[in-house]
């Protein structure tokens, strides 16, 4: 009987084993940035195929066409880019049975597939439901108790179908319930953190890792402004401790950025960068430039990452175009690479992890532009000024966001003067070259 009950002790032992407690929000976002979106991928398709399973695998190739493999994912890495976000659709044609939101499992597969290249390189990754055929993302115009409660069943059984094939990964995954839900008032947002709760709970019942997996809650719209008016994520309960983040998206402005123009783009940023006289000076940015990009930002650090949310930039990145003119296009080119350089380190700078947008089409296609970094098919960088940007920022950035870690305490060169007393953090006097973590004058430093 006694042998019977250690063998069960040591079964129940060796069972939760291989989940443990994960770590926080805090303590992994200094670690994912800069970040990169597998974007135009495995979120492509038709809204038309709802709900059915007409979508198939090959809507990864439907709006760009090279297949993601390991070598993909492999050269993203050498980039220097520590995440990858997979904007993902699974109601949009992968959905084998509508009422019980059953999702195919070929596509499933396919997803985890992506995702091991990620993992397998030290990547985090995260999952989401992106757009997905707009069925929650734009159903805000409805928020009638009945339509609220459909929705988040249907919102249930998918993450719970999500959660349980990783729940055994750790936390070099994490989760976004939705991409940029399109509530435009305080009402619409009060159901939006109903939808966003739905998937908090739907997520730490799967049990595992899952308990206590970061997990990424989006504001209203992803819009700084409306997030900073109407969002408050304290109104989100959640068993695990610690493990939300908050997602925005910066497009600003988007007569530079290209995803508005009406017929007035802007295509140099950054005072810098102005034409300052003649023909093309019609085309400086008059707004959205960097101390207003330094205000948005200031905002989500105040509002989250300084209370203990860091923020998720999911999404940001500018059209890069062909001018047709070698002066203005220096000008131009310039422009790209201040606006991702400055993007990136100011939001790292805030508490923000910054996440470039990318839809690996290598084709300025002229004045139009085009949001792409990384040519998947040749393995090479595409947009040489955007990368260097986000290589030159990051560089010069210092984490602003929470921390449990050592990362905030400073390093400063007046600590290695000579003469200087140095102490270990057990109060010990050492020697006054001695490298690590040190206290001197009473404070704490970081010595290399």
């Amino acid at each position: 009987m006694k042998l019977r009950n250690i063998l069960m002790g040591l079964a129940v032992l060796s069972c939760t084993a291989s989940f443990a407690q994960l770590p926080d929000a805090a303590t992994i976002a200094p670690k994912m940035y800069p970040g990169w979106n597998l974007g135009n991928t495995m979120e492509a398709g038709s809204n038309t195929n709802n709900w059915t399973n007409n979508g198939g695998l090959t809507a990864e190739r439907a709006w760009q066409t090279t297949t993601t493999t390991q070598e993909v994912i492999d050269f993203v890495k050498a980039q220097g880019f520590k995440s990858v976000r997979i904007p993902t659709a699974w109601v949009m044609g992968h959905i084998t049975d509508a009422t019980n939101v059953t999702i195919d499992a070929t596509w499933m597969a396919r997803v985890k597939e992506i995702v091991d290249y990620c993992v397998k390189d030290g990547l985090y990754v995260l999952l989401n439901d992106h757009w997905d055929g707009g069925w929650l993302e734009n159903s805000f115009s409805d928020i009638s108790p009945a339509t609220v409660s459909a929705n988040s069943e249907k919102l249930r059984r998918l993450w719970t179908q999500i959660a349980n094939e990783f729940k055994s990964y750790d936390e070099h995954v994490l989760f976004g319930g939705l991409n940029e839900p399109a509530a435009d008032n305080q009402s619409q947002t009060d159901v939006l953190l109903q939808y966003e709760q739905v998937f908090i709970d739907a997520v730490r019942a799967t049990g595992g890792n899952n308990a206590t997996r970061t997990l990424v809650v989006q504001g209203p719209g992803t819009d700084i402004e409306k997030t900073g008016k109407w969002y408050d994520v304290t109104k989100l309960t959640d068993s695990a401790k610690g493990a939300l983040m908050v997602e925005v998206h910066y497009y600003t402005p988007p007569q530079f950025t290209g995803v508005w123009e009406n017929n007035a783009p802007f295509y140099f940023w950054g005072s810098a960068n102005h034409v300052l006289s003649g023909s093309w000076a019609k085309y400086n940015a008059t707004w959205g430039e960097e101390s207003e990009l330094q205000g948005y930002f200031q905002q989500m650090k105040t509002k989250f990452a300084d209370n203990g949310y860091p923020v998720l930039l999911g999404e940001y990145g500018a059209n890069w175009r062909a001018l047709g003119n070698i002066s203005v296009q220096k000008k131009h080119d310039a422009s790209i690479k201040l606006f991702h350089e400055v993007v990136c380190r100011e939001a790292i700078n805030h508490g923000l992890i910054p996440f470039v947008w990318d839809i690996n089409v290598a084709n300025q296609n002229g004045t139009n532009g085009v949001m792409t970094v990384i040519n998947r098919y040749a393995k090479t960088v595409f947009c040489t000024p955007a990368m260097e940007g986000i290589t030159e920022g990051v560089k010069a950035a210092v984490w602003g966001g929470p921390t449990t870690g050592i990362e905030r305490i400073p390093f400063i060169s007046s600590a290695d003067k000579k003469g200087t007393q140095v102490y270990n953090v057990l109060g010990q006097r050492v020697s006054p070259d001695a490298k690590g973590l040190v206290i001197i004058g009473g404070k704490k430093y970081v010595r290399r």
